[in-house]
């Protein structure tokens, strides 16, 4: 198979190009009510077409979803993505955890990395993370990538929080 997405590695993850492989553990996900703070939970079509964005999004835009691998074991433990298009007023850098590694820094390690991929390879000044306001896990992980609340930035959903990734000055 061929794939522009590239291959990120950090200290416990192996951040990789997405597969129809993976796409059970994604609908899974999808169909919880997990997804609720991503507009779900979604039926399986609703799901694939989801899946095939994130995927997609890397030949139409250069940039799109990585699924997160644990170094030694190769469990896949979520997804990190840039996303793009008519759905995003600005490019989002976003994160999904898998259940049973929600806590153990994942999305962090994982969102690090492709945020910094996108500042070397993409040419924007900012990203953003849209959260549901009810979704205070996913606000702490902007936080601690040390991203910013942005109350005046557009919104995919008027209800969402804001928050921006800014380009770091080296």
């Amino acid at each position: 198979m061929i794939s522009l997405a590239p291959t990120l590695q950090t200290e416990r993850l192996t951040l990789r190009p997405m597969h129809h492989g993976d796409f059970l553990a994604y609908a899974a996900l999808m169909a919880s009510t997990r997804s609720i703070y991503m507009g779900g939970p979604y039926d399986t079509a609703a799901a694939w077409g989801l899946f095939c964005h994130d995927a997609g999004c890397w030949a139409l835009f250069g940039h799109g979803a990585l699924m997160m691998d644990r170094h030694g074991t190769n469990e896949t433990v979520g997804q990190v993505g840039l996303n793009a298009g008519p759905l995003f007023p600005e490019t989002e850098l976003g994160w999904i955890v898998y259940e049973g590694y929600e806590g153990q820094g994942y999305a962090t390690e994982g969102a690090a990395a492709l945020r910094d991929w996108g500042f070397d390879n993409l040419t924007v000044e900012s990203l953003v993370s849209y959260t549901d306001p009810r979704n205070g896990a996913s606000q702490a992980v902007a936080r601690r990538l040390g991203a910013v609340e942005d109350r005046t930035a557009q919104r995919q959903d008027p209800e969402d929080l804001v928050y921006r990734h800014h380009r770091r000055v080296s």
